[in-house]
C-alpha cells in the first residue's frame, strides 16, 4: 500500500509540473478547467462560488487555487505556496486550521513536537529555487499560534558521508 501511495505521489508530482493554471482565462468554464488540468485534488465551497484546488503536496511544492464564480467561470487563479502570499494571509492568533485547509489544502505532514501543545502542519514550497517548509502551529482550538519557515533538508544533507 505504501508503494502505491508513493507511486501516486510521484505521478502527481510529475503531472503537476505541466499544470499551467495561470494560463486560464477569466471566465473559462469549470468543464474546460477540468479538461485542461485534470480532476482537482479538492473541491471547496466558497461563499461566492467554488474553489478547484490542485495540490502537489506531499511530494510537490505548489497549491494552485482556481476560484469559480456563481456562474461556474474562472474568477481567480492563484499559487498560494509562495512566501509573500503566506506572510499576507496566515495571521497568527487569527487564522484557523479551517482557513488553512480552505486556502492551502492538506499539508504534506501533520506532527506534534514536545515544545508545543497542538498540531504542526508542514507545507513544502519553493522560495526562488530553494526547497523550503512552512510550519503552521495550531493550538488545540485550531488557531494558528506560530508560523515558522525553514530550509527543507535534502537527502544529501542528512545522509552519512561515505569515504
Amino acid at each position: 500500500m505504501k508503494t502505491a501511495a508513493l507511486l501516486l505521489a510521484v505521478l502527481l508530482g510529475l503531472g503537476g509540473c505541466s499544470l499551467m493554471p495561470s494560463r486560464l482565462e477569466m471566465g473559462t468554464p469549470r468543464d474546460e478547467v477540468v479538461r485542461r488540468l485534470g480532476q482537482p485534488t479538492s473541491v471547496v465551497p466558497l461563499a461566492t462560488g467554488t474553489r478547484l484546488q490542485y495540490s502537489g503536496q506531499p511530494a510537490g511544492q505548489w497549491v494552485h487555487n482556481v476560484d469559480l464564480g456563481p456562474d461556474g467561470g474562472v474568477v481567480k487563479v492563484e499559487q498560494v505556496l509562495d512566501i509573500d502570499w503566506m506572510l499576507r494571509h496566515l495571521v497568527v492568533d487569527v487564522t484557523t486550521w479551517h482557513d488553512a485547509l480552505r486556502d492551502m489544502g492538506r499539508p504534506a505532514l501533520v506532527e506534534h513536537v514536545a515544545s508545543f501543545k497542538g498540531d504542526v502542519w508542514t507545507y513544502r514550497y519553493l522560495e526562488i529555487s530553494a526547497p523550503r517548509q512552512a510550519h503552521l502551529h495550531f493550538d488545540p482550538q485550531g488557531v494558528l499560534r506560530r508560523l515558522q519557515f525553514t530550509d527543507e533538508l535534502r537527502h544529501e544533507d542528512i545522509s552519512p558521508s561515505h569515504p
